[in-house]
């Protein structure tokens, strides 16, 4: 019984993801060709597949599909934070969360490309994707900060997610490292995708991604002084 219900539960969340990526998807194709303001719920759902209900299952407003970032994806890359092996520095552990959450970068190559696109032709797209980011920044840093042992445990099984007044107390009380350290990786991650999108015929977005942290690692120690 238990296995079935699993099962069940497993299929649901898969199914679920992928209506998500599929809204996405046809948000971003459809800007790209027609521009962010001539696009519509409508539009997106119909060529998604699904209803204009469904489309509000997952998003609160158009604007809202091309931000990219799902709550789960945070979850994710915070509780990989938490597991990764002892034995790894707080900057290892947050790059191998990071770098399993992008996989499927290089897989959609050109819907992120076309992604990019879109947000430099649209500032009020760009400027909500920037606080997305950044409301997910802190998230990363109290795990960050939980793994240095600066922090109280983050997930407990009556609170998975951030969502009381204490949580957000807590975040003001985050200490300055683990802030500092999941700013520099969600900024190291965003210069790895622009440098890697305009480059995609040259290199792999794997290779990108691992010399981005390789100089993050370093100091940013100048390369040439290194040859």
């Amino acid at each position: 019984m238990t296995e079935g219900v699993t099962a069940r539960g497993g299929l649901r969340e898969r199914k679920k993801k992928a209506t998500r990526a599929a809204l996405v998807e046809a948000a971003v194709r459809l800007a790209a060709e027609h521009g962010v303001e001539h696009v519509t719920v409508d539009a997106i759902s119909a060529a998604a597949g699904v209803s204009t209900r469904t489309f509000f299952n997952y998003f609160d407003s158009r604007d809202e599909v091309f931000v990219m970032i799902g709550a789960d994806s945070g979850e994710r890359v915070r509780r990989a934070v938490l597991a990764a092996p002892r034995a790894l520095s707080p900057l290892e552990a947050l790059r191998e969360a990071l770098a399993a959450e992008l996989e499927e970068i290089e897989r959609q190559r050109d819907l992120w490309h076309l992604h990019a696109e879109v947000l430099r032709a649209a500032p009020q797209l760009l400027a909500r994707s920037i606080g997305a980011h950044m409301a997910d920044e802190l998230g990363l840093a109290e795990a960050l900060a939980e793994r240095i042992g600066e922090g109280s445990p983050l997930f407990t099984p009556d609170r998975p997610a951030f969502s009381t007044a204490e949580d957000q107390r807590r975040r003001q009380e985050i200490g300055l490292y683990p802030r500092l350290l999941a700013a520099v990786g969600t900024t190291a991650v965003r210069v790895a995708v622009e440098h890697w999108c305009v480059r995609q015929g040259e290199v792999g977005f794997a290779d990108v991604f691992r010399e981005t942290f390789a100089h993050v690692a370093s100091g940013l120690a100048d390369p040439a002084a290194r040859s």
